[in-house]
């Protein structure tokens, strides 16, 4: 898999993207040049071929200024650095295709709903070509009052153009995640107390072996996590690994 950072890559994006993101990376599909842009800690864009995806849009409304609006809307979770309102009015998500957990969905304002769809765990749906699978994400030991119940939220793996995209959402090292198979490039998350720390993290990756990994979602309850220990761990263990440290906390 030829995978690189490209200037020119924002631009199939917007044009130009906002200057405080880091660089958008890109990927070879079966599709053409899937674009994959950074914005702030669960939240991505990517773009292909005149569709854009945003996964858990949220944070700093600012941060999304000058990206494309958005086709399709991901969001995993209830919890509010996964599911801001505020922000999907300020992409206009109104006029995007939402994939949500039934929880997200029945705290939806009602502009959304209409164009919602529900997938619970295990369910899969296709939209604009594109494949979305919905696996759980939850914390251990499994608890109805744990930060992430089984069941609530959803991690979710895309299909395009024959690569297999893996976002975690909030979970640690269940056995759905160590169980993936043929991951090209995954976003994981290791942030305490909320989910995993960095060796339980780099243990899930080690099970699951993605061609590319971003740590993601690694501002805690008591600052940021040591990503550069978790690429250490890793490839210490399987250096076919390519981990990318990615800035998920741009500055104002």
């Amino acid at each position: 898999m030829k995978f690189r950072t490209l200037a020119f890559c924002l631009a199939m994006i917007a044009g130009a993207a906002h200057a405080q993101l880091a660089p958008a990376d890109s990927l070879k599909t079966g599709k053409g040049t899937l674009v994959i842009q950074p914005v702030e800690h669960a939240s991505l864009v990517l773009s292909i071929h005149g569709t854009t995806i945003y996964a858990d849009p949220a944070g700093r409304a600012d941060l999304f200024k000058g990206l494309a609006a958005p086709n399709l809307v991901l969001i995993t979770d209830i919890h509010g650095d996964h599911f801001d309102t505020t922000v999907l009015a300020s992409i206009g998500a109104s006029q995007a295709t939402l994939v949500v957990p039934q929880a997200v969905a029945d705290q939806l304002p009602a502009a959304y709903k209409a164009k919602a769809v529900v997938l619970k765990n295990g369910a899969t749906t296709t939209l604009d070509g594109i494949t979305i699978h919905a696996i759980p994400m939850y914390n251990l030991p499994e608890s109805a009052t744990a930060w992430h119940a089984k069941g609530r939220g959803n991690g979710y793996v895309l299909t395009i153009g024959g690569k297999h995209i893996y976002l975690s959402g909030d979970t640690q090292n269940i056995p759905e995640m160590r169980a993936l198979k043929n991951i090209d490039v995954a976003f994981v998350c290791m942030n305490l107390p909320y989910t995993m720390d960095v060796p339980e993290a780099a243990d899930a990756v080690l099970a699951f072996k993605p061609k590319v990994v971003y740590p993601y979602h690694y501002r805690g309850k008591n600052g940021l996590s040591d990503v550069t220990a978790f690429k250490t761990k890793v490839n210490a263990a399987n250096k076919s690994i390519d981990v990318r440290l990615i800035n998920w906390y741009p500055q104002p």
